[in-house]
């Protein structure tokens, strides 16, 4: 059996992206957060408890931080991702946010990301993590339990849509429900802010279709694909398969994300699942890279952009 961690892995993933002509990946969605916070999240998912929906979570990349650093860069060829981190409670997003600037200042391919949680001063606390220099946000609705559309967050999200900055939100019921998961919740934060750039994250499932019924009405909305189609959300939240034609239809706001370190299978099973769906190369080129590199404006990126290096 092969190594998750080995050097075959890692061929798969760089032949894929090498084939497609790209120079590399970008996630939108890996972790990276204090060291004591991801061992208190890798605890959770070993107890198999219930937010992850009771079910054994082995977590493929248990490695230190320059590790993990290290294989999204050169085992991977991801050449920008985000450090998904989130609150539980009120009191934490602040102190968040201010590691995640010295994450960023450390890591310069990482998408400087931030977060926050409904409490008094949230406003002023992601006005100063823009200032800092956030590119993206985390909102966690099914762990932190709140309400998006909370009048405490109603001006946070006005900043937010007026700066366009995008905001990877947990809003569906996987891997379980919370009290203000779904598509209604968040419904209401879009009919009130339209421009805002929302990212659905592991393409809303199990709700998948009422989602995408959503970036009908708003053309700001966009998903990643973290874990949803491999194998081990298949066997509790399968995508519809009548819903196919409508990944390719909004295939210009589908990114690519993976939920790295913390799946229960190898990097490349990813990407292998998103190939299985045969939408065709353009569309895995635009999800695997173009999409995210667009909304994030990275450099040699844009009309005339040149083939990337082949598989090494």
């Amino acid at each position: 059996m092969e190594d998750p961690l080995g050097s075959l892995n890692s061929a798969r993933v760089r032949a894929f992206w090498g084939r497609l002509g790209l120079p590399g990946l970008v996630d939108v969605h890996t972790h990276f957060m204090p060291e004591r916070v991801l061992k208190k999240v890798w605890e959770y998912f070993d107890s198999a408890g219930e937010l992850v929906g009771g079910v054994e979570w082995p977590i493929t990349y248990r490695e230190d931080e320059a590790e993990r650093v290290r294989l999204l860069r050169e085992e991977f060829g991801v050449r920008a991702f985000t450090s998904m981190l989130y609150p539980h409670k009120a009191g934490m997003a602040r102190w968040l946010n201010e590691w995640a600037v010295g994450f960023a200042a450390r890591t310069p391919d990482c998408l400087h990301t931030a977060t926050f949680f409904p409490e008094p001063g949230v406003e002023s606390h992601v006005r100063e993590a823009l200032d800092a220099g956030a590119r993206v946000f985390k909102s966690h609705v099914q762990v932190g339990g709140y309400d998006p559309a909370d009048p405490l967050l109603d001006p946070v999200w006005g900043v937010l849509a007026e700066s366009g900055t995008p905001v990877v939100i947990h809003c569906g019921s996987g891997p379980a429900p919370g009290k203000y998961t779904g598509p209604g919740p968040v419904g209401r934060v879009l009919a009130r802010h339209p421009r805002l750039r929302l990212i659905v994250a592991h393409m809303g499932m199990p709700e998948y279709a009422d989602f995408l019924d959503l970036a009908g009405t708003y053309r700001s909305l966009m998903f990643d694909t973290t874990m949803a189609f491999t194998d081990f959300s298949e066997r509790s939240a399968p995508f519809p398969v009548r819903e196919r034609g409508r990944l390719l239809d909004l295939g210009d706001r589908i990114l690519l994300g993976t939920d790295f370190p913390n799946i229960p299978y190898p990097y490349v099973h990813q990407l292998d699942a998103l190939e299985g769906l045969g939408l065709g190369d353009d569309w895995l080129r635009a999800v695997c890279h173009d999409n995210a590199a667009r909304l994030f404006a990275l450099a040699g990126t844009g009309p005339g952009r040149g083939r990337g290096p082949g598989p090494s």
